[in-house]
């Protein structure tokens, strides 16, 4: 299983390590963050990388809100719970059996770092010990209009969780949810072209989730899926199925005119073989930029400038190295590319901000409680 490269995209978005023998990635000391060398940005630019937020749990997914305050999916820290093969179907050792609990929340954060809960108490699950005990739970959020809405990739008796099931849920105004469609059942009914049984997830790992024109578009990476969801009915509607490329690992989702979706790639990591695609509503796609590593974010700027998050950039591993060494790049139309910033500890999303800044979730997998933090990438 370690050495199939559907597991590695899957592994990645649990922050697993594929490798023969179980590593200690444990967190990393903090590192300093570093800004590109000026000599290597646009003219005018005056870019500067600060902790915008700490005291987070595994942060994920991340955007604004139309009251301007920045909503983080926090993945959690897991639980003790757990189930059997005899109540459900398990993820195949080493990453399962699955335990957790519910310790899963969405955060808001007010323009100058202050934090206040949105709602909590949400499944959030983490793989077995020989797997590394790594912890997953919400894992994006997206608004239409002034409703926000979640996602998650922890719940599910195949995580541990009996009686549950992942979910996009609705975020009511007095910190309860509503589900408006069971994930974990579509993808029961549903089955891709070419499911990887051999690391087959049956709740689904769902990691990237995008608003578009009143709907709602996600990414599940082990099965290799986009799906548009109707916030209204509940209904979803496959764009995308890359099972035949398992390798390929599709893992987060933009729109700008068209989806663009980042990849993943195999273990251990070979530098510069991902890629960002452009997807058209109609399913067709073409490949924009090369060249890339593990991305886990994609973002525009006003001047259709891309920005790809890459978590873990180096050949190798993923070991306590790679982990360290997170960056984001800026793409031009032309294709050329600068480096923005580096030095980033496995971040593990990106957004921009009404300021015209990056904001992105940092320690985002595999450290303690309370380490994960929001980096600012000022573009201006």
């Amino acid at each position: 299983m370690l050495g199939s490269t559907r597991s590695a995209a899957v592994m990645l978005v649990l922050a697993l390590c594929a490798c023969d023998e179980a590593r200690d990635v444990t967190a990393p000391p903090a590192t300093p963050i570093a800004s590109a060398a000026a000599g290597r940005l646009a003219p005018g630019d005056a870019i500067s990388v600060d902790v915008f937020a700490t005291g987070l749990n595994n942060p994920r997914g991340l955007k604004f809100g139309p009251d301007g305050s920045l909503y983080v999916a926090e993945g959690g820290t897991g639980g003790t719970m757990s189930t059997t093969a005899t109540q459900c179907q398990q993820v195949p050792a080493p990453i399962g059996p699955y335990t957790g609990g519910f310790t899963s929340r969405i955060s808001k954060f007010s323009t100058n770092g202050t934090r206040t809960t949105v709602v909590d108490g949400l499944p959030s699950s983490q793989t077995s010990p020989s797997g590394g005990s790594f912890v997953s739970g919400v894992a994006d959020v997206a608004f239409v209009g002034d409703q926000l809405y979640g996602i998650e990739a922890a719940a599910g008796c195949s995580h541990g969780l009996a009686g549950t099931a992942n979910t996009l849920f609705r975020v009511n105004s007095n910190g309860t949810t509503t589900n408006v469609v069971n994930l974990s059942a579509y993808l029961a009914t549903h089955p891709v072209a070419y499911p990887s049984y051999d690391d087959l997830e049956p709740d689904g790992t769902w990691y990237s989730m995008v608003a578009v024109r009143g709907d709602l578009y996600a990414i599940e990476p082990n099965h290799g899926e986009i799906d548009r969801i109707s916030p209204a009915s509940g209904a979803v509607t496959r764009l995308a199925d890359w099972s035949a490329e398992p390798w390929w690992g599709p893992t987060v989702l933009a729109y700008r005119g068209n989806f663009f979706v980042g990849n993943l790639g195999g273990f251990p990591i070979n530098a510069g073989t991902e890629q960002v695609r452009k997807l058209t509503p109609a399913g067709t796609y073409t490949t924009v930029a090369s060249g890339l590593t593990t991305i886990l974010g994609i973002a525009f700027d006003s001047r259709d400038r891309m920005y790809v998050l890459e978590s873990m950039p180096a050949s190798g591993g993923p070991g306590p190295q790679e982990l360290m060494q997170g960056v984001v790049e800026r793409i031009e139309p032309s294709g050329a590319k600068t480096l923005i910033a580096s030095g980033l500890s496995f971040p593990a999303g990106m957004t921009l901000g009404p300021d015209g800044n990056l904001y992105v979730s940092n320690f985002g997998f595999g450290t303690p409680p309370g380490a994960g933090q929001i980096v600012r990438i000022r573009l201006h």
